[in-house]
């Protein structure tokens, strides 16, 4: 707890989509939030720049702390220094498809990342709650509906990654007494999802297509099926883990499953366009090794918490195209104003 008598929490990863909504949840709560950003020599705070530039939260209830989960003795003060409450161990290599092409750097961070801040909060002696992102591509090829009994077999680096770090969350919490808890969470998008994931690129395409910006999308496989859901419920289901007596392993899903092949047709049609029409098959998106079906079953987060989804993939697609549509415009409104010399 920190000297203002909120509680704290310390989220590696606020600059990604998860970590963005992470931390507006818990400002809402009345925490004092602290994030972890790499150096980097571009603006990486976009996705949070709204709680930056806002004097009444930036520098009074959220912080920012340069670090990277490469370095353990930096992870090891900064725990130190903090004694949060809550850890949201957020950071990763997150895509998939580049994993393959960089398997050292994934396993490095998203794998060994996850080791060093665990070993950290040992290390400091901090009561804090651990919360571990695992994700729904370790099950890989294990046919659906999978839950927490669900065999892992990872299709990737980064599902081996993951695996790699669930283990050692649980590790961590059989061998020392953590409260080390793994969210296992299934897709979830949101416009403020990276324009490199298939969800984003169509939303996108949709409705720069529709605005006569762009001609044709270039996509991989088309048959894998998923289970979509909505990137600010899914915060909340991290949050209910860390308040849960007990620690252990969750599955976050919407129990329903889509291929990217729906998912376009919810998109385009959302702007009357024929997906068809402008959608080209480019082999450089297909994986080495496809993962062909993930849909959870989150039947015990749910008789825990009482956490349920509550946007299903048409109702998501649809959001994250009326998002792009309003930047197009707003960007084409913003180049109008602008004087010609």
């Amino acid at each position: 707890m920190s000297h203002s008598g909120k509680k704290t929490a310390l989220i590696t990863g606020i600059t990604g989509q998860d970590g963005s909504y992470l931390a507006e949840l818990l400002l809402s709560k009345g925490y004092q939030v602290h994030g972890l950003v790499r150096r980097s020599s571009s603006e990486n705070t976009q996705r949070i720049r709204h709680l930056v530039e806002d004097e009444a939260v930036f520098g009074e209830s959220l912080f920012l702390h340069y670090g990277d989960l490469s370095d353990s003795s930096r992870m090891i003060s900064l725990v130190g220094s903090l004694n949060p409450d809550e850890v949201y161990n957020l950071a990763a290599q997150s895509h998939v498809r580049v994993s393959f092409d960089e398997p050292e750097f994934t396993g490095n961070t998203t794998g060994l990342g996850s080791t060093r801040l665990l070993e950290a909060v040992r290390a400091s002696g901090s009561t804090a709650r651990f919360y571990q992102a695992s994700s729904s591509e370790m099950f890989g090829a294990s046919p659906p509906p999978q839950n927490e009994e669900t065999p892992f077999y990872p299709r990737s680096p980064y599902g081996a990654a993951k695996v790699y770090s669930f283990w050692m969350t649980k590790n961590y919490r059989e061998s020392y007494g953590l409260f080390a808890t793994n969210g296992i969470l299934f897709n979830h998008e949101s416009p403020r999802r990276g324009e490199t994931f298939v969800t984003r690129k169509i939303s996108l395409a949709a409705a720069r297509i529709k605005a006569g910006l762009q001609q044709k999308l270039m996509l991989g496989n088309l048959d894998a099926v998923r289970d979509w859901g909505y990137a600010p419920e899914y915060v909340e289901a991290m949050w209910l883990m860390l308040q849960a007596d007990e620690p252990g392993d969750f599955v976050v899903a919407t129990g329903t499953n889509y291929t990217v092949r729906d998912f376009l047709q919810f998109s385009f049609e959302h702007v009357g366009l024929d997906w068809q029409k402008y959608v080209e098959f480019d082999e450089r998106y297909v994986r080495p090794a496809e993962v062909d079906s993930l849909v959870g079953d989150s039947s015990k987060i749910s008789s825990l918490t009482g956490w349920k989804p509550g946007v299903l993939t048409p109702e998501l697609a649809r959001i994250m195209v009326d998002s792009e549509v309003q930047a197009v415009r707003r960007s084409q409104v913003a180049d109008a104003s602008v004087p010609l010399e």
